[in-house]
C-alpha cells in the first residue's frame, strides 16, 4: 500500500492550522527543524513512523486520519472523509455535487 506524500502533509497542515499552533512549535516538539515539518506539510520528505507516531499525539489526530483522511473510530468518519474530498472543490463543482446528493436523498425506493 502507498500513500500519498502531498495528502498526508495537507492533513498534517490542517490538523496543525485547526489547533492553533505553529511549524516552529511542531517541530520543537518534535525534535526536528522547522524546514523538516515544512518539507512534510508540503509532501516533499516522508513522514517516518516515530514522527508519525509524535505528530499525532500532538495534533490529537489518530494515525488513520492523517494517513488517509479517514477517522475510522469515530462514527462520523464518513461525513469526514465527504468533507475533505469537497475540500478545494471550486463553487461550481460543490454546487453540482449538492443536485446530485439533493437528488439522492429525495428518491425514494
Amino acid at each position: 500500500m502507498s500513500f500519498d506524500d502531498q495528502a498526508i502533509g495537507s492533513r498534517i497542515r490542517k490538523a496543525r492550522e485547526e489547533k492553533g499552533i505553529t511549524q516552529d512549535y511542531l517541530a520543537e516538539r518534535l525534535e526536528v527543524s522547522n524546514a523538516y515539518i515544512s518539507k512534510i506539510e508540503r509532501g516533499k520528505t516522508t513522514v517516518n513512523l516515530a514522527n508519525l507516531n509524535k505528530i499525532c499525539t500532538v495534533l490529537e489526530k489518530p494515525p488513520e486520519y492523517i494517513l488517509s483522511g479517514t477517522n475510522k473510530s469515530s462514527g462520523d468518519y464518513l461525513r469526514n472523509e465527504i468533507m475533505e474530498m469537497l475540500d478545494g472543490c471550486p463553487p461550481a463543482k460543490i454546487k453540482l455535487i449538492a443536485s446530485v446528493i439533493k437528488q439522492i436523498l429525495e428518491y425514494e425506493d
